[in-house]
């Protein structure tokens, strides 16, 4: 599952997270911010940062993706962008459909996954500390 062309696609994302059956090669860059929308919007409960993690963490198990101070989940790059995800859905009215929201995130900076180094430095990025927990911004301010 790489594309989101419809509203059941984001749905059929986030319930593979929740049960950690979404393939290893199905969880890319798009997919995460199109799981941040899914649950930011359906299950606000989820979009807590620490709930997130959980997910994220559950599924990499899953895969085998060991969650350590260098691989795995990294807790400033998620929060960076489920912020970033938050922005811009509130942006739109509820109705809204995910699709076009998708769309336009991934028509901005946002589509690349070097996004976050216009905020932080690889070296403060990329420390255990960012990966365990929120750290600042070091070279710009985030815009939300």
């Amino acid at each position: 599952m790489t594309e989101f062309t419809t509203e059941p696609d984001f749905e059929a994302l986030a319930m593979r997270v929740m049960d950690t059956t979404l393939p290893r090669d199905a969880w890319t860059h798009t997919a995460h911010f199109a799981l941040a929308l899914w649950i930011l919007r359906h299950r606000p409960d989820l979009g807590d940062p620490g709930r997130f993690r959980e997910l994220i963490v559950r599924l990499n198990d899953a895969h085998g993706t060991p969650n350590t101070e260098d691989s795995g989940y990294h807790h400033t790059i998620t929060v960076a962008s489920l912020r970033a995800t938050r922005a811009l859905l509130a942006q739109h009215p509820p109705t809204t459909p995910l699709v076009p929201i998708l769309a336009e995130l991934l028509a901005g900076p946002y589509a690349r996954p070097d996004w976050i180094l216009a905020y932080w430095s690889p070296a403060r990025l990329f420390s255990a500390r960012a990966r365990r927990e929120w750290v600042e911004p070091d070279v710009s301010e985030l815009p939300f």
